[in-house]
């Protein structure tokens, strides 16, 4: 057997471009095609603007535009500008930035020197100019390498910094980015930077009050209590409670927002249930004073430890320079003001103590139902018969790698089966529906214990108690595309938005389009996910193709389904706009069969049929070749 040769040769040192470029993970996280909301291409965009936020926060520009349109990304801030002799340097030599100096930057947002080097190296077009008192310089790269420098000229414009970028498409492949996810993105900005004005491709993103506005904005119905707003140096808090299941929670770190949470949305956990227990002079159960809340924390912190280079996890144990412990921090200023709040709003406190005492008593009623259900999924013996798992979860034990995990839920044995046979065995696991599930809206959570379906989906992701330890990052519904399937599916989404409503507001809740239609000939084959893409394909194809029409998961053969969902996966994620309401959803889809649902329905129908009246004669002529 040869050996492994190791020489001066195997040593090579690597540009930085060359280094983002063949590592990008360590610079983004993960790549994706912009149907998550934490895929490489948003990252791009929050490292450019969090280099406007930084201005902003040291009071220099008070208004972002941003357009984003076909796949370039256009930010310009009004700040300050960078310094003109370094604009190359600050977006194309590592290590190179203000945010070195803690006097200009106290507690920054970005990326420390790295991020818009990160975002120009994996671009396949990037542009940046300063303006600086009446002087402008500019410079455009391609990938990290410099293409063409200006000289320092004058300029009328308004000072600040232009940066134009296009994805590179070798490595962002077919993404296309969703506005609801951008959207997202710039509330999030405004509502932990009041006074800050974003402009997004004509819409207007403000907030007057913070957290409280973004409380406001992202509840599903109406708090139980006017929502509580409590702010302080470094700090600053919003919650109530409201009629949903779980705990709902937005926490954020110098403006970041920490998907993930970490030390500091734990500590508030923590304290926010002493703190009551304390004020009340009784033992309740944690669980219980939390069951239903709907809270948002920001904090600023000096040099944050966070657990991935994207910063979706804080790590931070202690709030420098002070050294106090976070736990201590948060704990401290809750003891103050929130005590303070309950003792001076004595009919909040009342409201509060009422239905902690209702979650008490659902709780207690449900321990009985919980035990037997356990009990019924072991026997089920659930990983050999209804969940196919991943192999991550029995190698991975630190859960490092549970970010990269899918569970496919699909109907029946022989789509389950195909999925199984052609699925990556390391980070793709398989649930198998027995029929259809039940209908669970209007019913209360005891349903899920006592339905073996719902009961053994609770189990396979793991989120009896709460979200911490989901099994999977992306849960993908794989139905058929026909009747039956588009009705499993609105079950399932009912079920989730029902119990588990954190699934979906956190983008974990994903639907796996297949194709429709195969269309080849000798030389070549076209996978169409529409009729549209059918009749584009017969032209491009000609006469000689043949059609195949996929009426099922099951006929799809695991050759074939491995490109579906391997690297040509196409998932639509389920997103809930800001202005949905889970429950006026779930009553008008799922609730009974209603005049203004029977209109929806033919009215849209009409409109179908209008739109084939008014295609042109030459379309037709080509659709009726090529049919």
């Amino acid at each position: 057997m040869a050996e492994n040769q190791y020489t001066e040769d195997n040593i090579r040192s690597l540009d930085w471009k060359e280094h983002i470029r063949l590592r990008p993970g360590m610079y983004i996280g993960k790549l994706g095609d912009g149907s998550s909301a934490d895929d490489g291409i948003y990252i791009l965009v929050k490292e450019v603007i969090d280099n406007c936020i930084d201005e902003f926060v040291m009071g220099n520009g008070r208004k972002v535009s941003v357009k984003i349109k076909e796949g370039k990304v256009i930010i310009r801030d009004y700040g300050r500008g960078i310094p003109l002799g370094k604009v190359v340097d600050v977006v194309s030599k590592i290590n190179t930035g203000g945010k070195y100096d803690s006097k200009a930057f106290k507690k920054s947002v970005g990326l420390n020197g790295v991020g818009s080097k990160a975002v120009n190296a994996l671009s396949s077009h990037f542009l940046v100019y300063s303006v600086r008192d009446g002087e402008k310089k500019s410079a455009t790269f391609c990938r990290g390498e410099l293409i063409e420098e200006s000289k320092i000229e004058k300029t009328e414009e308004q000072n600040g910094t232009y940066v134009e970028f296009v994805p590179d498409e070798t490595v962002f492949k077919k993404y296309a980015f969703k506005t609801p996810y951008l959207a997202k993105m710039m509330w999030n900005y405004c509502y932990l930077n009041r006074g800050l004005t974003i402009n997004m491709n004509g819409e207007k993103f403000f907030s007057k009050n913070g957290l409280k506005d973004l409380l406001e904005n992202n509840m599903d119905g109406e708090p139980l209590y006017p929502i509580i707003h409590l702010e302080g140096e470094d700090i600053e808090v919003a919650f109530t409670h409201g009629k949903t299941y779980g705990e709902d929670y937005y926490s954020f770190v110098n403006g970041q927002h920490t998907t993930q949470g970490g030390t500091h949305q734990s500590a508030f956990r923590e304290s926010i249930a002493k703190v009551i227990k304390d004020f009340f002079g009784k033992n309740y159960e944690a669980s219980d004073i939390r069951q239903s809340i709907v809270a948002s924390i920001a904090v600023k912190v000096m040099e944050p430890v966070f657990e991935s280079q994207t910063k979706t996890k804080l790590g931070s144990l202690e709030i420098e320079p002070e050294g106090k412990s976070m736990r201590a921090f948060i704990n401290d200023f809750l003891k103050e003001k929130l005590d303070n709040f309950l003792h001076r709003n004595p009919d909040v406190a009342e409201v509060i103590e009422r239905k902690i005492k209702q979650s008490e008593k659902e709780r207690k009623e449900l321990s009985g139902i919980r035990k037997i259900a356990r009990d019924r999924a072991k026997k089920a013996n659930l990983h050999n018969k209804k969940l196919r798992d991943c192999r991550v979860h029995f190698t991975d034990t630190k859960n490092v790698l549970r970010e990269n995990t899918t569970l496919f839920i699909t109907e029946g044995d022989s789509a389950s089966g195909s999925i199984t046979k052609s699925r990556d065995v390391k980070t793709q696991a398989v649930f198998s529906l027995k029929g259809k599930p039940l209908n669970s809206y209007g019913l209360t959570k005891k349903v899920v214990y006592e339905n073996e379906e719902f009961n053994l989906i609770q189990a396979a992701l793991n989120i009896e108690l709460d979200m911490d330890d989901l099994r999977y990052n992306k849960i993908v519904i794989a139905t058929d595309a026909d009747v039956d399937g588009m009705h499993i599916r609105l079950l399932l989404l009912t079920f989730f938005l029902q119990f588990f409503p954190d699934l979906i507001k956190r983008n974990h809740v994903y639907v796996l389009e297949t194709p429709l239609f195969r269309v080849r000939n000798k030389k070549k084959t076209i996978y169409c996910y529409s009729d549209q893409e059918r009749i584009d394909a017969l032209i491009e194809l000609g006469k000689t193709a043949v059609i195949t029409r996929f009426k099922g998961l099951g006929e799809i053969s695991p050759d074939e389904f491995k490109h579906f969902i391997g690297e040509d996966i196409r998932l639509e994620p389920v997103i809930l706009s800001k202005d949905s309401s889970i429950d006026e959803i779930l009553s008008y889809y799922m609730g009974k069969n209603t005049p203004a649902r029977q209109e929806f329905i033919i009215n849209n129908l009409r409109v179908e049929e209008e739109v084939k009246e008014d295609v042109g004669d030459s379309k037709k002529k080509k659709i009726e070749k090529a049919s």
